[in-house]
């Protein structure tokens, strides 16, 4: 069965510090903290959202953004270029608030931003590292052709309780590929 929603515009920009309360507003949510890291606290509040734009605006690498909605900042997402021997490689995360779920922005974000990365960086793979139980995050990764790349089991330990991890990643070649196929 096939779901059907409107299309919601959104853009990837670069944060602002009025973005806090927005994003303190949405991202003070368990359903979202629980498939992040412990960088990433919980509750969030106003002053931890202007700590993370503050930190965001003041790295060099440009490679963290915000995901806008009508106006509003909604989520983030970001590419990380890694370095010494995994100098090629570049592990992308990302986050969105849950009213905005199931509406296909996390999909083409991704897209965008994996498009942005490839051009960018001299860098032959990105990644990313996914709680096991995070289904739809997994879903959303595939549907960008990242394929899994490995399994491990009870390796992250959040909150007391052992959760198992995904890689996903998506090559240089096969990203070029999907652009010759479009």
């Amino acid at each position: 069965m096939t779901t059907l929603y409107a299309q919601i515009e959104f853009k990837i920009r670069p944060w602002k510090i009025p973005d806090a309360p927005a994003v303190a507003a949405h991202a003070n949510n368990w359903n979202i903290a629980q498939n992040l890291s412990n960088r990433y606290p919980h509750p969030y509040s106003e002053n931890d959202a202007k700590i993370f734009i503050d930190s965001v605006m003041n790295d060099e690498s440009d490679s963290i953004f915000a995901i806008e909605v009508y106006g509003e900042a909604i989520g983030s997402i970001g590419i990380m270029p890694q370095s010494d021997i995994y100098c090629k490689n570049a592990e992308i995360g990302y986050w969105l608030a849950e009213p905005y779920w199931g509406k296909g922005i996390a999909s083409k974000a991704i897209k965008r931003i994996v498009d942005y990365a490839f051009r960018k960086y001299n860098i032959n793979r990105i990644y990313a590292a996914v709680f096991g139980n995070n289904i739809v995050s997994q879903k959303v990764l595939l549907k960008n052709h990242f394929v899994l790349e490995a399994s491990f089991e009870k390796t992250i330990f959040k909150k007391g309780v052992y959760h198992d991890e995904m890689i996903y990643s998506i090559r240089r070649n096969q990203w070029k590929k999907n652009i010759l196929q479009q």
